[in-house]
């Protein structure tokens, strides 16, 4: 949910990422040469850290010693014409540690967004993953327009220090205009930097461009693990390429039949079902709580802290203030995982003694803020592939008439919710379709996770994708738990089904509940 413009679902908090020049090597459109399902790849050890990808250094090795791999596939640029112009999209692996005959290909891993890098995020979090490496390689990419794979770019890190501090829920007609020229601003600065990939960073091309990585990776069908916006691209690539599923797994599911305005009402009622879980948790302890006597105080306290930041911020990472508007994205940051719980209690303890910097870390952290104030590509990218997705487009005097709705869904994050849909009123690139298509008739059975807790994707989402992938193709697991995601979570239930899945083909039973 970065600010202003809430992303669909926002991607994992990314790790290590690779080298700038590798990224200014690849990132040029250059000439298709033959048939780019032959090509070979070049891997080599992962170089450093771009900008675009986050910062950091080269990814560490596994547990078990194995070192990650980079390499980069060509692809066309537009694939209407697969002849033509390539671009260079970013791999990651890791080989499977097992035995060479016990070996199944390639899982390819989307940890959703749209916008995060997977380059970064897959050696992140690469341990949670160690039993599944024992028969795959585990492949992730930066998506087209994201990372080192041709990255959008918009405006310079001091322009997004602004952006960023701007009063995104406005109160009054001189505020509503000034949010919409400050965001038609930035989709020009991205028009102006960035109009080359622009109409080709839609969902489908992310989709052709894993099935021609399936194809170079040498694999008949394609084995994938998406989650949270990865949902929405693993069903994209269901309903293109039934018959190249091979074992698939869609956690944090978003919902396909939503719309923009939708799915944004539908996170304005998760991040309050999270922010209720939480502080129910809190003031449920045996200790005190230190932000509030009850579940309400807690919340109430909560909404006076943002309605005294609007009026008068307070000193944040110097010389930034903390904001209303970016204390309202670092509260939803914090709410993307129960283990964050903690970091939200302290930094609402110190906002409320006029000290900023916990919030405004967890919002840095949101829009892809470093330490040194370089930004990555998320929010360039994740408005760019979400306004070229959906197509709806919204004026101010519309989102004013639907602010009663979205505060009776959030009265903390409503008004947030709503105004972020103004991000791509002055988009250049025309938005595809209201929602995309994923119904995947003849594809091998996908199994769906829903999380009961989740703010981002809520749970009722799983039950939608399920339907609209169509009868026959998707098993529904349930988790009742809290945070983004279920298999992270570390859940034994969990994970115990997902991995009898990818590794051994047991497919749960339909209806399944973890807890």
């Amino acid at each position: 949910m970065a600010n202003p413009t809430p992303p669909r679902a926002t991607a994992l908090t990314t790790g290590v990422v690779l080298l700038a020049a590798v990224l200014a090597g690849c990132s040029h459109a250059a000439k298709g040469d033959g048939d780019l399902r032959a090509q070979k790849l070049d891997w080599k050890d992962c170089p450093a850290a771009s900008q675009a990808q986050g910062g950091g250094g080269s990814p560490s090795p596994l547990p078990n010693g194995a070192k990650w791999q980079c390499a980069t596939m060509k692809a066309p640029l537009d694939w209407s014409r697969p002849n033509g112009e390539t671009i260079g999209i970013a791999l990651i692996r890791a080989k499977a540690s097992g035995p060479a005959d016990q070996r199944i290909g390639s899982l390819v891993f989307n940890f959703g967004g749209p916008g995060g890098s997977g380059v970064t995020t897959l050696p992140a979090f690469g341990d949670d993953y160690a039993a599944l490496n024992t028969r795959y390689d585990l492949v992730s990419f930066d998506p087209r327009g994201v990372g080192r794979s041709k990255p959008v770019e918009c405006e310079s890190d001091a322009q997004l220090d602004e952006y960023f501090q701007q009063d995104a829920t406005p109160d009054d007609s001189a505020e509503r205009t000034q949010l919409v020229d400050r965001t038609k601003q930035f989709n020009d600065a991205c028009e102006k930097n960035s109009r080359t990939i622009l109409p080709h960073v839609r969902t489908t091309d992310a989709a052709r461009d894993m099935d021609l990585m399936r194809q170079v990776l040498g694999d008949d069908k394609l084995h994938y693990f998406g989650i949270s916006y990865g949902t929405e691209l693993g069903g994209v690539y269901a309903h293109l390429f039934p018959k190249h599923v091979g074992r698939a797994v869609f956690d944090a599911v978003v919902d396909p039949t939503q719309n923009s305005e939708q799915s944004a009402l539908g996170q304005a009622r998760g991040f309050q079902l999270a922010l209720d879980n939480f502080a129910e948790d809190c003031t449920s302890k045996t200790t005190d709580c230190p932000i509030g006597d009850t579940a309400q105080d807690v919340k109430d306290r909560i909404a006076k802290l943002l309605k005294d930041l609007e009026k008068k911020p307070i000193p944040g990472i110097l010389p930034r203030e903390l904001t209303q508007t970016a204390a309202t994205n670092g509260i939803a940051q914090a709410l993307y995982s129960k283990d964050f719980w903690e970091f939200l209690t302290e930094g609402l303890q110190q906002a409320y003694e006029g000290d900023g910097r916990v919030l405004m870390l967890l919002s840095d952290s949101m829009n892809g803020r470093s330490e040194n104030g370089e930004y990555s590509n998320t929010t360039a990218a994740n408005t760019a592939i979400n306004c070229s997705d959906d197509k709806p487009r919204y004026s101010a005097d519309y989102i004013q008439q639907k602010l009663p709705e979205f505060r009776a869904a959030s009265p903390l994050f409503g008004d947030y919710l709503a105004w972020g849909m103004v991000g791509c009123t002055d988009w250049a690139v025309p938005g595809a379709a209201d929602h995309p298509d994923v119904s995947a008739p003849g594809s091998a059975p996908i199994l769906v996770v829903g999380n009961t807790g989740d703010p981002a994707t809520p749970y009722e989402g799983a039950k939608k994708m399920v339907d609209a992938l169509g009868k026959g193709v998707a098993v529904e697991l349930t988790y009742r738990g809290q945070g983004h995601g279920a298999y992270d979570s570390k859940n034994k239930c969990v994970q115990g089904a997902v991995n009898g899945y990818l590794l051994d083909g047991k497919v749960p039973k339909a209806g399944t509940v973890c807890t």
